[in-house]
C-alpha cells in the first residue's frame, strides 16, 4: 500500500480516495440542494440572512455526518431534517425577535399587482395551523412524499396525510369563500 505524505501527516492512497470520494459527494449534495434548503429554510424564517446561516450550519452538520447517509435517493429528506433541526437549534441559542402576523399581513397588501395570487395564497396559507401549513409546504414547494415528509416531521404517514388533506380542505374554504365574497361584492 502506498504512502502519501500529506501536511506532515502520514496517509495511505486509501485513506485519501475516501476522502476524496467525501468530498465528492459532499459537492454534489450541495450543488444539487443547496436552492431547495434555501427556499425552505427562507421560509421557516422570513429573513434571507438567517435562512443563509441555517442552511450553511445545515451543510455544515451533513459533512460531519456524511457517512451516515446511507441511501442516496433519501439525501433530500435527510438535508431537510437537517435543517429543521438547525432551525430549532436557533431558538435554543438565541431568542429572536417576532415579527407580528399582521405586520406581514400589512407587508403583502403593498406588494405588486403580478404577485397577487401568490401572495394571496401565501397568505392563506400561513393562516393554518402550523400542523397543516409545514407539510402542506414540504409538498406544494418542496414536491416531498407524504412518506418522505413523515420521516422529516417524524410523524407516521398516514398522519401525514390527513394532515394534508385537512390543509387542502380548509384552502379550498378560503378560497370559495374569497370568492363568493367578490361576486357580492361586484354584483
Amino acid at each position: 500500500m502506498a504512502i502519501i505524505e500529506f501536511f506532515g501527516k502520514k496517509k495511505s492512497t486509501t485513506s485519501v480516495n475516501r476522502d476524496m470520494d467525501k468530498q465528492r459527494k459532499y459537492e454534489a449534495l450541495v450543488r444539487a440542494y443547496h436552492k431547495d434548503l434555501y427556499r425552505y429554510a427562507y421560509w421557516l424564517c422570513k429573513d434571507p440572512t438567517i435562512a443563509e446561516d441555517v442552511v450553511q450550519e445545515a451543510f455544515m452538520r451533513a459533512w460531519k455526518s456524511l457517512d451516515s447517509l446511507q441511501d442516496d435517493k433519501a439525501a433530500k429528506s435527510w438535508l431537510i431534517t437537517i435543517l429543521r433541526r438547525e432551525n430549532a437549534r436557533r431558538f435554543e441559542r438565541k431568542q429572536f425577535d417576532l415579527v407580528d402576523i399582521d405586520d406581514y399581513s400589512q407587508e403583502a397588501k403593498t406588494s405588486d399587482d403580478n404577485h397577487h395570487q401568490t401572495q394571496w395564497l401565501h397568505e392563506q396559507i400561513m393562516t393554518l395551523d402550523e400542523e397543516y401549513r409545514e407539510p402542506l409546504y414540504l409538498q406544494v414547494v418542496g414536491g416531498f412524499s407524504g412518506e418522505e415528509i413523515g420521516k422529516i416531521l417524524e410523524l407516521n404517514t398516514n398522519t401525514v396525510m390527513t394532515r394534508l388533506f385537512r390543509a387542502r380542505n380548509q384552502l379550498k374554504e378560503k378560497v370559495d369563500a374569497s370568492t363568493s365574497s367578490r361576486g357580492m361584492s361586484n354584483g
